[in-house]
C-alpha cells in the first residue's frame, strides 16, 4: 500500500494511493471517506508529521572513508542526531541554496516513518513499530558542520528534509537499492545490506533512549558518493521499491 500527505483547502489531508487515484482518509490510518483525487491534480507533502527526525551518521563504511573518519574502529553504536519538522520538504519541491554555505551536499537515504508509539523496542518487534517506508534527502552544509557545536545549522536548518513521494508498507528494509542522481547523473549507489547497523539495530538503539511517536521520521544513512551541490540542480532519490523523490535547488 501507498500512502500520501496531500494538500487541500482545508489543511493537509492523507489518502492511500491505489494506481493513479488518491482515496483520502480520515487521517493518517483511518478509514476513507469515500473522497478521491487524481494524482495529476494532487499537491503532494512530506509523507510525515513528526514530533522530531532522528538521523544515523556515518552508517556506510565507503561513506566514513570518503569522509576521512576511517582512521580507527568502526563505530561501536549508531551515531545519532536530529532536526526537527522545520526540516522537512514537500516532493518536488524547490530548496533554496543558503546563502551562509559554500559548500552545500546532498545525502540520500531510505527513510522510515513510525505508526506506532515506540519505547524499549526489541529486535523481533522493532519493524513491527514502522508505517511505511519513503526516500530522504538530508541536506547538509558541510562547512558548518565543522563549526556547529550539535549540527544544528549544517543538518536541521528550514527544509534540509526532503521526503517522499509517500509511504510503502510493505518494504523489506534489509537489502535494498538507494541511488542519487544529480542532474540525471548517478552520484550515489549503495545497498542498504551494506549498512553497519541495520534498521532493526538503529530502532532497537534509538528506543532505548527516546520515545517515538507515530509520525516520527527516522534517516538511516547515505552511501558514499556525497558532493557539494549547485543553484539550478535538480536532485532525485531512488530508493528500490518505494519511487523516486525529486528535489530543485533554487
Amino acid at each position: 500500500m501507498r500512502i500520501v500527505r496531500v494538500q487541500q483547502e482545508g489543511g493537509p489531508r492523507w489518502g492511500v494511493l491505489e494506481d493513479d487515484t488518491i482515496h483520502l482518509t480520515g487521517g493518517l490510518t483511518g478509514p476513507r471517506t469515500g473522497e478521491t483525487l487524481a494524482l495529476t491534480q494532487a499537491q503532494l507533502l512530506a509523507p510525515a508529521e513528526p514530533s522530531k527526525i532522528v538521523c544515523v551518521g556515518r552508517n556506510y563504511l565507503d561513506h566514513i572513508r570518503e569522509l576521512g573518519n576511517d582512521t580507527g574502529d568502526l563505530p561501536s553504536e549508531p551515531g545519532i542526531f536530529l532536526k526537527g519538522p522545520n526540516a522537512l520538504a514537500e516532493p518536488g519541491s524547490t530548496v533554496e541554496y543558503p546563502s551562509w554555505t559554500e559548500n552545500f551536499h546532498f545525502e540520500g537515504e531510505l527513510a522510515l516513518v513510525i505508526g506506532q508509539r515506540a519505547r524499549h523496542l526489541k529486535a523481533d518487534e522493532a519493524l513491527g513499530a514502522v508505517l511505511g517506508y519513503t526516500c530522504g534527502l538530508d541536506l547538509t552544509a558541510r562547512d558548518r558542520q565543522k563549526t556547529d557545536l550539535q549540527w544544528f545549522r549544517a543538518k536541521a536548518a528550514d527544509r534540509f528534509c526532503p521526503l517522499g513521494p509517500w509511504l510503502v508498507t510493505d518494504l523489506d528494509p534489509r537489502d535494498v537499492r538507494v541511488q542519487t542522481r544529480v542532474n540525471g547523473e548517478t552520484r550515489q549507489d549503495g545497498r542498504t545490506s551494506h549498512m553497519i547497523f541495520d534498521v532493526v539495530q538503529i530502532l532497537t538503539y534509538v528506543t532505548r533512549f527516546v520515545t517515538l511517536e507515530p509520525g516520527d521520521v527516522v534517516l538511516t544513512g547515505t552511501p558514499e558518493g556525497v558532493g557539494p551541490l549547485q543553484r539550478g540542480d535538480r536532485v532525485d532519490v531512488d530508493v528500490e521499491g518505494v519511487g523516486v523523490l525529486e528535489t530543485h535547488i533554487g
